[in-house]
């Protein structure tokens, strides 16, 4: 479900706001004379947020590195990686 308000209840209900971003975890869009402006989130969610797409780019790019012929990794090493990029985005969420 998409949170959206007028960008002027920021100014006005900035704990009701961010309570509604914490209690939900989504993000809350604010319009500007009835168009979208800016999009306001909590912190544990914008560090979840950006460790997974850390992940993401980490996995295309060896997924591209793969696909061009370099040599890849065993076992082992991806088993590494993922429990590193899965304490990443546990840690994020913490934060």
């Amino acid at each position: 479900m998409m949170n959206i308000k007028p960008s002027t209840a920021i100014r006005k209900n900035y704990n009701e706001i961010s309570q509604l971003c914490r209690m939900s975890g989504q993000p809350v869009y604010l319009t500007k004379n009835g168009e979208g402006d800016l999009v306001v989130m909590d912190i544990e969610s914008f560090a979840r947020r950006e460790s997974m797409l850390r992940l993401r780019e980490n996995l295309v790019a060896a997924e591209e590195s793969r696909q061009s012929g370099k040599s890849g990794y065993s076992i082992d090493e991806v088993s590494s990686m993922m429990k590193t990029a899965i304490k990443e985005v546990l840690d994020g969420a913490r934060q």
